[in-house]
């Protein structure tokens, strides 16, 4: 386990929730910074992943791939999407916003974090994977953690509740690594079925990155010149990655 991966994911998180509290608003530095750490999570999970799993499962790969982009889909209706950059805030001059229950949420965007925290607590054939995998995870955590504050914080919760919640939620991903390991460590069973378990994260994470890309409908999600330019950064440097080692 590098400690220092998980130090930079925990950082990532507080970045992004920082971000949201002393910027209050972020304009278009959120649609771009989304649309950047997505196609990176998005070139990681193809580059990296997929084959790790298609090695280890063969063809019941698909099967648990697809399984876990439903399981996210059922996630995103408490998280509202957010995982995706739906922050569902009052805009100016924009359609009325209903409310969100924060508890739900909350919950949601957890188990998320919890789901795309153990995949980093495995060992892998190809030795890139863990460390672009962590740069995936804590480049995906800043627009994550983002939206979450930006939606406390319109939400009415107390600036003292928020630090809390952005501290709690910032050590979910990394707890969850840090279980895996140790799981993997002591319990040799769980070793030999990590593939089924990065697999269904697999799914979720091509859930995200497919909406990020091709939803439409809001002003977040409208494919512009600057968005197809942040997309294409993101894809470029998931390609750097492969020569990790």
């Amino acid at each position: 386990m590098n400690w220092s991966f998980l130090i930079l994911v925990f950082a990532a998180s507080l970045a992004g929730g920082l971000i949201a509290l002393r910027a209050g608003k972020t304009g278009n530095f959120a649609v771009y910074l989304l649309a950047f750490t997505g196609a990176f999570l998005f070139g990681i999970t193809i580059m990296h992943l997929l084959p790790e799993v298609f090695v280890q499962l063969g063809d019941r790969a698909g099967v648990y791939v697809v399984l876990g982009f439903f399981i996210q889909v059922a996630l995103a209706q408490l998280s509202h999407g957010m995982e995706h950059g739906h922050t569902h805030v009052p805009v100016e001059g924009g359609a009325h916003h209903h409310h969100i229950a924060m508890a739900p949420l909350l919950v949601g965007l957890s188990i998320h974090a919890f789901m795309e925290g153990l995949p980093l607590g495995f060992r892998y054939h190809d030795p890139a994977t863990i460390p672009s995998l962590m740069l995936g995870v804590a480049m995906h955590k800043l627009p994550e953690s983002l939206a979450l504050m930006t939606v406390m914080l319109h939400g009415g919760v107390a600036r003292r509740r928020l630090w809390a919640i952005l501290v709690g939620f910032g050590l979910v991903t990394p707890a969850a690594a840090i279980l895996a390991w140790q799981l993997g460590l002591h319990f040799l069973a769980i070793e030999q079925y990590f593939a089924y378990v990065v697999a269904l994260v697999i799914g979720a994470f091509i859930h995200i990155a497919t909406t990020i890309f091709f939803e439409s409908g809001t002003r977040y999600h409208e494919i512009s010149g600057r968005k197809v330019i942040a997309i294409a950064g993101g894809i470029l440097l998931a390609f750097v990655t492969m020569i990790f080692e």
